[in-house]
């Protein structure tokens, strides 16, 4: 119960964000993209995840970057 509840703040923050600014944080980030936190973390130490942005200490994701991401891989696993 506690996990639906995160999932619906979650849900919540990330729409908050699209209406607001554009820029969310990693867990909105790896939620609007349906991956855990830990996965998002891992492509950005690759190199091989959305383009993020240091504002401060924080890391955003501009939600125009994460559609883009989004759209590319979903491209490049039609090739495979």
């Amino acid at each position: 119960m506690t996990d639906m509840s995160d999932e619906e703040d979650a849900n919540a923050r990330a729409a908050r964000a699209r209406q607001g600014s554009p820029f969310l944080s990693p867990e909105q980030a790896a939620f609007y993209l349906s991956l855990s936190l830990r996965t998002l973390q891992e492509y950005r130490t690759a190199g091989t995840g959305p383009v993020y942005r240091r504002h401060s200490r924080h890391i955003r994701y501009h939600i125009d970057d994460l559609d883009a991401w989004s759209r590319g891989v979903g491209e490049a696993g039609d090739d495979a």
